[in-house]
């Protein structure tokens, strides 16, 4: 009798020895995310190796090599089929638009100078374009918002003809949080979404008046964009139903047109009140562009950890591998190696897939681990993925993304990018006190940034999106120094060759990061709730 109760004891002893509580499960879990594994991510994906992660080049192949080997070693399952690649179809196009653009009227002719005064391009797979005298129309910002009672094209028939819009929307500026969003740009400030509504207006043309601080980057920006071939999704129809000409107008050059119409520039000022309506400015426009193109094909790469209970329900990190290749020579370099853009944030995900694997008890949703292709170039792979999902969009519980994550150390603030979009939020916000952190909302959102990376696909889609990250409140030096650093590196780093690896680099801020958005994503891969869009949000009625 004596032995079998021994027995019976030591049986107990190795079940609750073999057992793990929830809470040492997900402490262990968060102890393989370490700061020595995210550097030595971020110094091979940001080195000359890999050739600046072009899509369709050779650094494309070593990029999306390396996160295949990386998914395995990890354990990862394949997404896609048996792979970890989704083939994604895209169009590479030249455009060659004349040196100049003529504008006639009111007896005068005179041209704007390419680069200086004007930029312009087509998604059109066509070889020539040809506006010839098309009349010119101020449009305003060049919205139709039914929520917010605006519409700038109301009364007006611009087919084939040329909008001439406002960048940003009309609550930038006046700080009124009930006016559209205040300085907070809404989607329909966006550029992309300007050109997608003067196409569905019907337009030739659309050119976008550059003005920096609502821009959210200078001229520089818009006008380097010229000189390579954009790339876009490959589209059955060549784009035929987009504007002819896309295009951006300096201030300078907006300015004499307004002169030469005989209108004051205080109608942009004009535009932004209710009531303002369209104006045709009696000039014409006039330009040819040639165009060469050809059809290649990207790769996303997916690796995937199906959930115990709910696997068709699915929580998804994400972080574009694509940089610029290899380009301008500047200071003897030409390699456009993308070391924070996007090599940091990868890095991050690749941490933070290891910890879910290292889980004893494996997540009951599915989570996916998703490095979208041509985030530089429009958020290509992602807007792919979401035509093309792996997992219903329906079941599709949020994504999870990050980019530009800097490397100056720990933060205390988790800054949100479009904060007050969703639920998603309010998660983090839970988590971000166990580490001793706050909120902090963008600030900068006249930017416009939630919308300038891969989350925001999702988002357009229906599907809650959080882009969130330490960035503004060093716990070392404080807020003043982290803004400044970050504004240093934007100005001397964004894309550009001196993106690279450093030795002095302090990635301890990146493993916080993966850290807190990890047990984000643990605690919604333990609930059955789907985060909602909140109030206000321009997605709330797609879900």
């Amino acid at each position: 009798m004596k032995s079998v109760i021994l027995l019976s004891f030591f049986s107990l002893i190795l079940i609750f020895s073999s057992c793990t509580s929830p809470s040492s499960d997900l402490e262990n879990a968060l102890a393989t995310i370490t700061t020595e594994d995210i550097v030595h991510h971020s110094k091979i994906l940001g080195s000359d190796e890999f050739m600046g992660r072009k899509p369709c080049t050779e650094g494309e192949i070593i990029a999306t090599n390396y996160l295949e080997s990386e998914y395995r070693r990890i354990g990862l399952e394949p997404a896609v089929n048996g792979s970890y690649f989704q083939e994604v179809p895209l169009m590479e196009i030249l455009n060659t638009p004349d040196d100049k653009l003529k504008i006639s009227g009111n007896g005068k002719t005179f041209d704007f100078k390419l680069l200086t005064d004007f930029s312009a391009f087509s998604m059109r797979a066509q070889k020539n374009i040809k506006i010839d005298k098309s009349k010119i129309i101020f449009v305003g910002f060049g919205i139709v918002a039914p929520e917010y009672n605006w519409n700038d094209y109301e009364g007006i028939d611009v087919k084939g003809k040329t909008v001439v819009v406002l960048v940003n929307d009309p609550g930038f500026g006046t700080e009124n949080n009930d006016f559209f969003k205040g300085n907070t740009m809404t989607y329909y400030g966006r550029w992309t979404y300007k050109y997608e509504e003067a196409a569905r207006q019907g337009a030739a043309a659309c050119f976008i008046i550059h003005d920096s601080k609502p821009a959210g980057y200078g001229w520089g920006v818009v006008s380097n964009g010229n000189e390579a071939p954009r790339l876009f999704l490959a589209d059955k129809n060549n784009y035929a139903d987009r504007c002819a000409v896309q295009g951006w107008l300096s201030q300078d050059a907006a300015k004499e047109l307004f002169s030469q119409a005989g209108f004051s520039t205080d109608l942009w000022k004009e535009a932004a009140k209710p009531g303002f309506k369209a104006m045709p400015m009696n000039l014409s426009l006039s330009m040819n562009m040639k165009n060469s193109w050809r059809i290649d094909k990207s790769h996303n790469v997916l690796g995937v950890i199906r959930g115990s209970k709910r696997p068709d329900e699915v929580i998804i990190y994400s972080a574009h591998w694509d940089h610029f290749g290899i380009g301008r020579k500047v200071d003897g370099d030409s390699i456009y190696n993308g070391a924070v853009d996007n090599g940091t944030s990868l890095s991050w995900m690749l941490e933070i897939a290891e910890a879910f694997v290292a889980l004893k008890e494996k997540p009951e949703r599915s989570i996916m681990f998703f490095a979208p292709t041509a985030e530089e170039s429009g958020l290509l792979g992602a807007t792919y993925y979401v035509q093309n999902p792996i997992f219903d969009l329906d079941k599709t519980v949020a994504d999870i993304n990050n980019d530009l994550m800097l490397p100056y150390g720990k933060m205390k603030d988790v800054m949100i990018t479009g904060y007050g979009q969703s639920e998603l939020d309010d998660y983090v916000e839970e988590v971000a006190k166990k580490y001793d952190r706050y909120i902090f909302p963008d600030p900068n959102p006249h930017t416009g940034m939630y919308f300038r990376a891969d989350h925001f696909a999702f988002a357009k889609a229906g599907v809650p999106a959080l882009f969130a990250r330490g960035n503004c409140d060093s716990r070392e030096y404080g807020k003043e120094w982290a803004l400044k650093k970050e504004a240093d590196w934007l100005a001397n780093n964004y894309h550009k060759v001196t993106d690279e690896y450093e030795d002095w680099w302090d990635l301890s801020g990146v493993t916080e990061d993966a850290k807190l958005l990890f047990e984000v994503g643990y605690k919604l891969s333990k609930e059955s709730a789907f985060p909602k869009w909140k109030e206000g949000s321009e997605f709330k009625n797609l879900r």
